[in-house]
């Protein structure tokens, strides 16, 4: 193995290891959706069923089950914990970066490393390479899709479009539907603009469709053959009405996924425009490469198919990143004989420059949700200045090839100051992990726990945390032997009435807003 190769696998291993899995579970389980997600597969587990996913033992179809399978998996062989939850997902990304490190050099080389290094890095990448969520199942599969169907398309090799096939099965059982026809639209469109509607019809194999078949369809079959209510559930509620409709309460407007794929795409986003503008200026010329109009119709149909949708999120956005990354490393390779225009070199070390700056704010921005006072922030301010003056001058003095060293620099910085200073804020504010430990000090005998009337998110977290059934004291469901009750801060006669018996007071839990409760068996 030569040196440039060897240096090359360290780099690919070592700065994904970083991106994604270094202090993974430095914070626990925050928001609804991961712990939900994780106990489901905790469960699945459980009951040795890979068809059913269950939450508190009742069908839970609300989602495919890629990521309860990763999750199984990660759990038999680590143990369940909030860190092999979110193990998949990391697994995802490096695959997905991997595939991309391996397009490059083999239909674009020159530029592969970089490519591989700007897509671990990016924002999105990073953030839901770290979270316990289908959307990097999703993201990775369909990007991998994607990418062997461009393959096959300069190759002319069927097993790229078999690879196609495969693919995208995975990213149907991912997240669903929404997997096919998004790429359907993306190669009809793209065939279109080649004059080619053959390679659409091509695209039509019939063994690559036996294969979608095969990889994807047994799952759905015996899901609804075992759970009727699973198509109207899934299909009619999850996926028609919530892209109809604002059913889910997530509405946002139109034009929300613009910013969103812009944040997604830091600390590159300006070269990602950059590449952005100069594809769609050379789009017309005969000699255009296939590869840049594809990429941005991929980019576009991503976009504005979820932004029509009614119920937006950010994670919806994430196939979209890899695109836009691949297309930038592309116009970097193309301009590596040439430095950049001071602007251009500016506005980039800027973005870095802010994202220093908002890594050293980061435990205001958790708790406070705002950047202090100037005071606070003087420091910070002039570090990020230095860095982002030292930033620009780089890329003026020795141009385009010097742009992996100092992003990745800032970048890595970045994420390790936030998770060095903000996940113990995000842990205690936002993860029910603290306030599981919180309780363990009051609950020798592992208790069962019931809440009142505080976040689902606190909810579904406790669920995972302590492996229980949570109980909902507004909705009646008030367990009749001895217990604990997790509620908003403030009611403790709202406690006692809803219980029916009296309540001891034990502690509160300031960082979440919420006291503690023993009650007694009836």
């Amino acid at each position: 193995m030569t040196r440039r190769r060897l240096t090359d696998l360290l780099l690919l291993l070592a700065v994904p290891y970083f991106f994604f899995l270094w202090k993974l579970a430095s914070f626990g389980l925050i928001g609804a959706d991961e712990p939900r997600y994780a106990q489901v597969a905790r469960e699945m587990l459980a009951r040795h069923d890979w068809i059913t996913p269950t939450l508190s033992g009742a069908p839970w179809m609300e989602k495919p089950p890629l990521y309860y399978w990763q999750a199984m998996l990660c759990f038999k062989v680590f143990g369940v914990s909030d860190w092999a939850a979110r193990l998949p997902s990391a697994i995802d990304a490096f695959v997905l970066m991997l595939v991309v490190y391996w397009f490059l050099r083999r239909f674009r080389p020159g530029f592969a490393l970089d490519g591989a290094l700007m897509l671990a890095s990016a924002a999105g990448i990073v953030g839901y390479a770290r979270a316990a969520s289908m959307d990097m199942p999703l993201a990775a599969s369909f990007g991998v899709a994607m990418l062997a169907w461009f393959a096959w398309f300069e190759s002319g090799s069927r097993k790229y479009l078999a690879g196609f096939y495969i693919s995208i099965a995975l990213a149907t059982l991912a997240k669903g539907p929404v997997a096919p026809c998004l790429a359907a639209a993306i190669v009809m469109t793209f065939a279109a603009t080649q004059r080619s509607l053959i390679v659409a019809w091509k695209t039509g194999w019939l063994p690559g469709i036996v294969l979608f078949c095969v990889v994807g369809f047994p799952w759905y079959m015996l899901v609804q053959l075992r759970n009727p209510q699973f198509f109207h559930v899934f299909i009619v509620e999850h996926n028609l009405a919530r892209f109809g409709t604002n059913v889910f309460h997530h509405p946002e407007p139109f034009w929300y996924y613009l910013p969103v794929t812009l944040l997604g795409w830091v600390p590159w986003a300006i070269f990602v425009l950059l590449a952005i503008t100069f594809a769609v200026r050379t789009s017309r010329n005969k000699d255009a490469d296939p590869l840049s109009i594809f990429l941005l119709i991929w980019i576009a149909a991503v976009v504005i198919l979820f932004s029509i949708s009614k119920s937006k999120l950010p994670g919806y956005i994430l196939p979209a990143i890899a695109p836009g990354v691949i297309l930038a490393a592309e116009y970097v390779r193309l301009q590596l004989g040439q430095k950049p225009r001071l602007l251009i070199a500016l506005l980039h070390a800027a973005l870095s420059g802010a994202l220093i700056f908002c890594a050293l704010m980061i435990q205001y921005l958790v708790l406070q949700h705002q950047i202090p006072r100037a005071s606070a922030a003087t420091v910070p301010l002039i570090v990020a200045f230095i860095a982002a003056v030292a930033i620009a001058i780089t890329l003026l003095v020795s141009g385009h090839r010097s742009l992996r060293l100092v992003t990745l620099a800032p970048a890595v910085l970045a994420v390790a100051v936030s998770l060095r200073f903000g996940a113990p804020a995000l842990d205690e504010t936002l993860s029910a992990r603290s306030i599981n430990s919180a309780l363990a000090q009051y609950d020798p005998h592992h208790l069962p726990v019931a809440v009142f009337l505080i976040p689902r998110e606190a909810e579904f977290g406790l669920q995972f945390y302590r492996d229980q059934s949570i109980s909902r004291y507004e909705l009646g469901q008030v367990p009749d032997g001895e217990h604990l009750v997790v509620a908003a801060q403030g009611y403790p006669k709202g406690v006692a009435k809803a219980a029916g018996r009296k309540a001891i007071y034990l502690g509160n839990f300031t960082a979440q807003r919420l006291d503690y409760f023993y009650v007694p068996a009836r």
